[in-house]
């Protein structure tokens, strides 16, 4: 054994021992565990051609060396020519003329401007293995997917694989302030080292970026929503530049939230009305200086008229006209403008479900073209769960963009283990029914049920400076299902998962078969123990941790738990038939369908469109307040199924990261069994109905929980 390859064998099974942090996410390249495959890819890739003709073909270059290396545990050599052995060549056509000649231009057009294909061939009478794309970050993409294909046990593909995104825009929405706070926030301050920024590039940067080119993901917005207009002075553009710089040979454009207030916030003038002329002229030269440090910006994300926010409507305008006025300015750069759908008003009286639909339908078709209209999933916000948002489905002349959250701000924030792969699969394959049926809201969002060219799929990120990205150890998975499911809709989140798994912890089928299983329930479990049958949005105001469905006092009726599931003596839910906020009438007839009876709509969904009275018959043939008491009492108790999982998963997970769930995993019991009661305290004073005689009583009152402050919850 060489002297190189007995210190990295010694120095991994140090690691194992040790623990790992986390840090390295996806990408640890350990090597393989299983001899024959190992033995197979060292055969068919003994040399590598990448030519370095540019910053992104290095990179992939790097990474296939890098990962080769330790994965294989062999160095596998560089080479300018053929090998007799087996050789992989990566790069473009144009790069690298064996490509040229490899009669692949077919295979190359299938995979668009950022896809990849990875084919095997005979070149000159010898066996190549080609990675290649139209693009150079076409080219990482797929080097990226070959390693991952050997980290998840793979074999070396022997037909050609082609993969293209589905979605053009795939980004992540970070919530970031300039002091490094992080609004729903729950892995520590920012990333971004606003202060040290231009000149102190952090090796964090680069990590993220090749964090996201590993995953497909190709935008980043830097800025909160809740935007600080001082990101646009030239300033802070220079510090914008630098990240820029960073994340451009990995694919990445960056983009920046833009207050709609920055024209008399910064620029001095006594209005930021969206046809004054002063105020058009005003973006047009800070978007021209924008572009003069940063050459491929991407564009605005704009949050406006919502919780606060300026907007256009200040000045009696439409979300149209504030729109168009961005997109007019930065048209000529190519750059575009998301507009946030997320509006509500206290002073608009009707129910908060159907107040973006109310204000954006009647501007269908009004938008520039290169205007994408961002759509929370569902029409609340961000619910563990909830119906699809009516309107995907609603506006066929507006590209609609689909934003999710990756940080967990209703679903355990930090500490729960919740894997949000099936709630993203849940919304993208309902069906809207906008052009008959199979018209879901994945078809929407990619631009192919009303032929639109621009698409996109954003996540507000969980990211921060803790070591491990995330907080919780398994919240990377949800970072990880965002560029997957980003990058191919139809993937299904077992394969997510179980990828996930296996690059991250291990390869072995014991441990895969249950931490698959553990992952894929996870969400069902929350909901189950913190908003069972369809209720929402009742948990604590302000930091949203924890149940409170008792808040009343909030100077905004819509911040009020008791708005949502307005429970009383006869019964609990939001009624929004035709004889109640008639929000339903916002579906098609088809959907409608679905869940205006109360005597057949699912009842995952049926407090949240529906007053139901407390002894109303379920399909279980308990009535309502015993099936609520079930689901709540089953939640909690899976969660103790959740720990016994992870306990006889100790084997297979290095003893760090083993032990960082299994002490989140108690918190999250803790968690549950706070929810499961003070909800059930409360909701009996309303039913006046007994726990069934088979549930343990809670052991605190009701005006125990109802006392809880959280006045330093993370996020806040």
């Amino acid at each position: 054994m060489k002297n190189s390859t007995l210190l990295f064998f010694c120095l991994c099974c140090f690691l194992l021992t040790k623990g790992e942090n986390g840090d390295d996410l996806w990408l640890r390249y350990p090597p393989v565990a299983d001899k024959m495959l190992q033995a197979s890819y060292r055969y068919h890739v003994s040399a590598l051609m990448v030519p370095s003709s540019d910053a992104t073909l290095n990179i992939a270059r790097q990474e296939l060396l890098n990962g080769l290396s330790r994965l294989l545990q062999t160095q596998v050599p560089a080479t300018a020519t053929l090998r007799q052995d087996e050789t992989v060549i990566a790069g473009t056509a144009q790069q690298c003329p064996l490509i040229a000649q490899a009669n692949i231009a077919g295979l190359l057009k299938a995979a668009g401007n950022e896809g990849f294909m990875i084919v095997p061939k005979i070149l000159q009478g010898k066996r190549c293995l080609l990675i290649s794309g139209n693009t150079s970050i076409g080219v990482l993409y797929g080097v990226f997917h070959f390693l991952r294909l050997l980290q998840t046990a793979q074999p070396i593909p022997v037909q050609p694989i082609i993969s293209a995104p589905k979605i053009q825009l795939r980004m992540l929405d970070h919530w970031d302030n300039l002091n490094r706070t992080v609004e729903r926030g729950y892995a520590g301050f920012s990333i971004w080292n606003w202060h040290t920024l231009p000149t102190y590039i952090d090796q964090r940067y680069i990590d993220y970026a090749r964090a996201n080119a590993s995953i497909g993901i190709n935008g980043t917005v830097l800025t909160n929503v809740n935007a600080n207009a001082t990101v646009l002075t030239p300033a802070y553009l220079e510090k914008v530049k630098a990240l820029a710089d960073v994340f451009r040979p990995y694919g990445i454009r960056v983009y920046l939230t833009a207050r709609f207030s920055a024209p008399m916030e910064i620029g001095g003038l006594a209005t930021a009305d969206p046809l004054n002329d002063s105020v058009r002229g005003w973006w047009k030269e800070k978007i021209k200086e924008i572009y003069s440090y940063i050459p491929d910006f991407g564009g605005f994300l704009v949050k406006a008229n919502s919780e606060g926010q300026p907007g256009p409507q200040d000045y009696h305008r439409t979300h149209a006209d504030g729109a168009n006025m961005l997109a007019d300015a930065i048209a000529p750069y190519k750059g575009i403008v998301i507009w946030r759908a997320f509006v509500y008003s206290h002073d608009n009286p009707i129910d908060r479900h159907k107040q973006a639909y109310d204000d954006f339908v009647p501007l269908d078709g009004q938008f520039r073209p290169n205007v994408l209209l961002q759509v929370k999933n569902g029409a609340i916000d961000f619910m563990p769960r909830e119906p699809f948002h009516p309107l995907f489905g609603a506006m066929p002349k507006t590209p609609l963009m689909m934003e999710f959250q990756l940080t967990q701000e209703y679903l355990g924030q930090g500490t729960s283990l919740v894997f949000l792969a099936p709630l993203f699969k849940e919304t993208l394959e309902s069906d809207t029914y906008s052009k008959g049926a199979g018209s879901t809201v994945a078809k929407v969002i990619d631009g192919s049920v009303d032929q639109h060219m621009l698409s996109g799929m954003a996540g507000v990120a969980n990211i921060g400076n803790d070591i491990n990205w995330c907080g919780h150890p398994f919240a990377q998975a949800n970072w990880y299902a965002l560029g997957r499911l980003a990058w191919d809709h139809t993937l299904s989140s077992e394969q997510i998962a179980e990828e996930w798994l296996r690059m991250t912890f291990s390869n072995e089928l014991t441990f895969l078969k249950s931490a698959t299983r553990l992952m894929l329930e996870s969400r069902d479990i929350i909901v189950q123990y913190s908003n069972p049958i369809g209720l929402h949005h009742i948990m604590g105001t302000g930091h949203h941790y924890g149940p409170a469905p008792w808040v009343n006092n909030q100077h905004r009726p819509e911040w009020n738990p008791v708005y949502y599931h307005k429970a009383d003596s006869t019964g609990i839910g939001f009624d929004r038939t035709a004889t109640g906020s008639n929000a339903l009438a916002q579906y098609q007839p088809a959907v409608r369908r679905q869940w205006e009876d109360i005597h057949t709509c699912d009842e995952k969904y049926l407090l949240w469109f529906h007053h139901v009275q407390w002894r109303f018959r379920m399909k279980s043939g308990r009535n309502l307040w015993e099936e609520l008491c079930y689901q709540y009492y089953t939640g909690a108790d899976r969660v103790t199924g959740m720990q016994h999982t992870w306990e006889s998963l100790r084997p297979f997970v290095d003893p760090q990261r083993f032990a960082q769930v299994t002490m989140l995993l108690k918190i999250q019991q803790q968690e549950a069994t706070w929810w499961r009661n003070a909800c059930l305290l409360y909701f009996r004073t309303f039913s006046h109905m007994p726990l069934p005689a088979d549930y343990t009583p809670p052991d605190k009152t009701l005006e125990y929980y109802k006392q809880l402050q959280f006045p330093f919850a993370p996020g806040n």
